[in-house]
């Protein structure tokens, strides 16, 4: 067995993983980073997932490596692609032109961009980072927690990291159950939280929807149908409680008024009460943006609403039925695929787009499937502090009250409280939210010292982690996690006395803000205003 000593240690290599790093290494601490894939970037990369934004994420109020990653994102397609002159002098440059973000962009260009920016750092032996490896096993000594042991996943020797302070930004939280860190799965009872849209009382099952997407181009007149999947027979006669029939179709429920609503894949009817085509919504390279005849067809990543994976939950359940979980989420996708090619009505009339063709180079796999599932909740840490509806949620404030103000604020994010059907049998949960503040309390584990939440993992609800999971937000939380480690390390103090001592947190925010540029509160003309896609 291989050891390693640093002072922060950062499990995961998401958004969040990847900020907490960054941020620590620019702080002159001595950073491990390690990732279960070959892709840093988490759900904007390994997932597949393009971003989801705020309004404001253009202007100061986004987190500022958020902000580079972006205009470096831009500037990879300025240097390397065939961009028309128009799309390469925009300053708001948008590769894909989806509706979802005002910039979509191939998963495999952010994952190069985010080794462009941890460049640097690894260079000078400031961050190691590890891929290919997860955590296998924490080694604590009462209420800190000393190393954690890595595994390869091909085969190395396992690495045990000795830290000062450790970051879980795994996707589900895996360093809470490892370390023994008490934490919470699927849904708090509104007999516990008060919470207006929390079920009556707390059910551990009721969790998100995963889902496995894909990328896809489209070559008309050519013939890529895939194998027909082993359960699409399963998928086309199922019906969930929540939804008006098969999920192998293109009429689904709207989230926030649960209304029937009818898509098209492609040259969607406007005026015959259809959506707007399901093939722009995730499209992350038009052509339309490149020189003539640069591309053959737009590109576009498959995260709808069809391939949803609520059958079964992949939180507080034993290694074999998560893996059947996950099996099946993959199957769902497949076969809405297989649908999507031979069955999925067409606006002529006929059936099936054949030339509907997997693209794995896209996302960096051998089938044109993400590297991972797209997961929307983890388990969460029992907190100092825990944000709830009544903080962030419109219809549980005040009128026009605007967001809670929080004293010990971190960073900020904005989004609807978003929640997607859930293994309980829940229909979707989309309400309004106001721009809101991340407080440091939400951070700070009830008991444990140095351990600290960098992904979806924080001190939120169930509810409250719809608003609180999208890319800005996790990098932000990131971003304040790694000053946190700084900080202590800088000044000898354990992180919940920095929240319990007015001076500690007065300097800490001062080094988010003035050091960092990060903004700790809304303008009060954007703090009332609720969220709107």
């Amino acid at each position: 067995m291989t050891e390693i000593r640093t002072e922060v240690l950062v499990v995961g290599g998401g958004l969040g993983g990847v900020a907490a790093a960054l941020t620590a290494a620019r702080l002159g601490r001595t950073v491990v980073l390690t990732e279960v894939t070959d892709w840093l970037g988490g759900q904007l990369t390994a997932q597949a997932v393009p971003p989801d934004e705020h309004p404001w994420i253009e202007g100061p109020a986004a987190p500022p490596g958020y902000t580079e990653l972006r205009r470096r994102v831009r500037d990879y397609y300025r240097r390397n692609y065939p961009l028309r002159p128009d799309a390469a002098q925009d300053p708001l440059l948008d590769p894909g032109l989806g509706i979802v973000s005002r910039m979509c962009h191939e998963p495999r260009v952010a994952a190069a961009v985010l080794e462009e920016m941890l460049a640097p750092w690894r260079s000078s032996g400031a961050l190691t980072v590890l891929t290919g490896y997860e955590p296998v096993a924490a080694h604590t000594d009462g209420d800190r927690i000393e190393a954690v042991t890595l595994a390869g996943r091909h085969g190395e020797r396992e690495i045990t990291v000795q830290a000062d302070y450790v970051a879980d930004a795994t996707e589900l939280g895996d360093l809470l159950v490892l370390a023994g860190v008490e934490h919470v799965i699927g849904a708090e009872g509104r007999d516990e939280t008060g919470e207006l849209h929390a079920p009556e009382t707390a059910d551990p099952r009721d969790q998100q929807a995963v889902s496995w997407c894909f990328a896809l181009d489209h070559r008309p007149g050519e013939e890529h149908v895939i194998d027909r999947p082993a359960s699409y027979d399963h998928w086309r006669t199922t019906v969930a409680p929540f939804w008006p029939g098969s999920q192998l179709s293109f009429t689904d429920v709207e989230p926030i008024t649960l209304q029937h609503r009818t898509w098209a894949l492609m040259g969607a009817d406007r005026a015959a009460g259809e959506h707007f085509d399901l093939w722009q919504f995730r499209r992350v390279l038009a052509r339309e943006q490149f020189a003539a005849r640069a591309f053959t067809s737009d590109v576009t990543v498959v995260n709808w609403p069809q391939i949803d994976y609520w059958e079964a939950p992949v939180l507080g359940v034993d290694d074999q039925a998560r893996h059947a979980a996950l099996e099946a989420s993959r199957d769902l996708s497949l076969s809405f695929l297989y649908w999507l090619q031979t069955e999925a009505p067409r606006p002529d009339g006929g059936t099936g787009w054949p030339g509907l063709r997997l693209r794995p180079d896209v996302t960096g796999t051998s089938d044109g499937l993400a590297k991972t599932p797209y997961v929307r909740e983890s388990r969460r840490i029992k907190a100092e502090f825990t944000v709830l509806e009544q903080h962030v949620g419109v219809e549980a404030r005040p009128v026009g009250a605007g967001g809670e103000v929080f004293h010990d604020s971190v960073g900020l994010g904005s989004y609807r409280i978003d929640l997607h059907p859930s293994t309980a049998g829940r229909s979707y949960i989309d309400i309004e939210s106001y721009p809101f503040q991340i407080p440091l309390g939400a951070l700070i584990p009830v008991r444990v010292d140095n351990l600290l939440p960098a992904n979806k993992d924080i001190g939120t609800t169930h509810i409250t982690n719809g608003c609180y999971r999208l890319h800005p937000v996790e990098w932000a939380i990131g971003e304040a996690v790694g000053a946190l480690a700084g900080f202590c390390l800088d000044r000898s103090l354990p992180p919940r006395k920095v929240r319990s001592d007015q001076h500690h947190l007065a300097d800490y925010q001062r080094l988010l803000s003035h050091t960092l540029g990060i903004q700790l509160a809304w303008p009060e003309e954007i703090r009332s205003r609720p969220h709107h896609y």
